[in-house]
């Protein structure tokens, strides 16, 4: 369920938003029957070089050859995660967590940075993303600040209006989660969210670390199962217990048959074959690669295997032609059986790198070529 902050909290009616829950036509793409290429003719990196050490909160993830994209039984898959493609990723580190609000905090505190969500709004830039006469907003509701997650009080029928279950809330930021009056203490170990993509990289770029791709981020993600829906398998049945999710009527009532209603501390679920946390539900996640709706398509027929592929080169997404998206991947604890199931592990979708929520975070890699300075702490 995504939401592009600053440009939706005043234009519900004349922007139409983007989401992988939607009720969308699936295409039918043919799926890719050749075995997968051996990975010795690769010379692929699969172990930690030698004399390198694993950063603190990582893990190694070796490299290897998957398909990348919806397998073959996923009935919930949509058409932009189709076809299944060859991919090779040479080996990497990755958090073995979302980034945590202690982590965030440090961070802030040496650097000083000001989030996108904590800065005054350039009208200028915004109307940019906006179809062309849009009238600018009154400066009462033109204040910093970013979407929280609110239920409705009923049950809803039209699933498009997306304004029901969010709401733009002046003082929302990674500090005050759900508006100036909250915080974030005793919530050291939850993923830091209001995050735009542009706070990501500031992170990155402080502690010598650099956002997944997308590739690099579902083939972690997979582990070792890289022929199921989910990264326990095809049995939706154990979602409850493996990630945190919606369970119950969105967005009226979550009975909280996971443990959490709303976003929960990272490490609370089972992690995946390669030992990384919540890499399905509690908070979306930023990849490095714009989001083009026909790139596995366009990829597909160029090339039998790519190797660490970057993504498509410019975004496209005509359900939302103003805004140029990044890649989000993993869902979050908004995504439902009945109504959005992001917690796949082929599922993605389009983001605004202006876009703060609740539910959007991340996590963040390392390759053997950026250790050569230190990594922070």
């Amino acid at each position: 369920m995504n939401v592009h902050a600053r440009v939706f909290f005043f234009l519900t009616i004349t922007i139409s938003m983007h989401t992988s829950c939607k009720n969308e036509n699936k295409e039918s793409y043919s799926v890719a029957k050749d075995p997968i290429v051996k990975i010795n003719t690769l010379n692929l990196l699969k172990k930690i070089p030698e004399g390198i050490k694993t950063p603190k909160g990582m893990i190694w993830i070796p490299g290897g050859v998957f398909y990348q994209g919806a397998v073959p039984q996923d009935t919930m898959a949509m058409h932009y995660e189709k076809p299944r493609h060859q991919v090779a990723v040479n080996g990497f580190f990755m958090d073995t967590t979302e980034v945590t609000n202690t982590k965030f905090k440090k961070f802030i505190e040496e650097t000083g940075y000001i989030t996108i969500a904590q800065r005054e709004i350039d009208w200028e830039e915004m109307k940019k993303q906006l179809p062309p006469g849009t009238p600018r907003p009154h400066d009462s509701i033109m204040q910093p600040g970013s979407m929280i997650f609110k239920k409705t009080k009923l049950s809803i029928s039209n699933f498009q209006d997306y304004s029901q279950w969010w709401q733009w809330t002046i003082g929302a930021n990674w500090k005050h989660p759900y508006g100036p009056e909250s915080s974030i203490e005793g919530k050291d170990d939850f993923p830091v969210v209001h995050i735009a993509y542009e706070d990501a990289l500031a992170y990155c770029k402080w502690a010598n670390r650099r956002l997944p791709t997308e590739a690099e981020w579902e083939y972690a993600a997979r582990g070792k199962n890289h022929e199921s829906i989910y990264f326990w398998g095809d049995d939706v049945s154990k979602l409850s217990s493996r990630a945190n999710t919606w369970t119950g009527e969105f967005p009226v009532e979550n009975n909280k048959k996971d443990g959490y209603e709303l976003q929960s501390t990272v490490g609370q679920y089972a992690p995946n074959t390669y030992g990384l946390y919540d890499i399905s539900g509690n908070v979306w996640e930023w990849t490095s690669d714009w989001y083009h709706i026909d790139y596995y398509k366009k990829l597909a027929l160029e090339k039998d295997l790519v190797v660490d592929p970057k993504g498509a080169q410019k975004a496209y997404n005509p359900s939302n032609p103003y805004i140029q998206e990044k890649v989000i991947k993993g869902g979050s604890f908004l995504c439902s059986v009945s109504y959005c199931a992001s917690y796949r592990l082929s599922a993605k979708m389009g983001a605004s790198p202006d876009s703060s929520t609740d539910h959007i975070g991340f996590r963040t890699v390392v390759d053997h070529t950026m250790l050569s300075s230190d990594t922070k702490k």
